[in-house]
């Protein structure tokens, strides 16, 4: 099995759809640290999992300095946004997202997904 790692920082604003009083409900900013994880059994033609290049344009492409409430059809929590970078990205297998220092969500594909 052949692995892969792309640490991407982006800049973004959200604000969260909560049925109770936050100070999150309002619109905030936060520099995302967004880690993709991919894996395969066999590299591409060009000998690789996936490109770098073509898993940063994928999503920092998309969702630097957006309004992230604009760009997905979802409440963008940190492990909602960390579920939909998964299905964008071809052998991808787990994503962290990191909106500050203490907070930090995850998701991974179980082997049914």
């Amino acid at each position: 099995m052949y692995y892969i790692t792309k640490r991407l920082e982006i800049a973004g604003c959200h604000h969260l759809d909560l049925p109770y009083p936050s100070k999150c409900s309002r619109l905030h900013g936060h520099n995302w640290i967004i880690t993709i994880y991919c894996k395969s059994k066999e590299l591409n033609a060009e000998g690789m999992v996936a490109d770098f290049t073509e898993v940063k344009e994928r999503i920092h492409g998309q969702l630097d300095h957006a309004n992230l409430n604009e760009m997905v059809p979802f409440n963008p929590t940190a492990e909602n946004i960390a579920r939909w970078i998964c299905d964008q990205i071809p052998h991808c297998y787990r994503v962290d997202v990191q909106e500050s220092e203490g907070n930090m969500a995850a998701y991974e594909k179980d082997d049914e997904d």
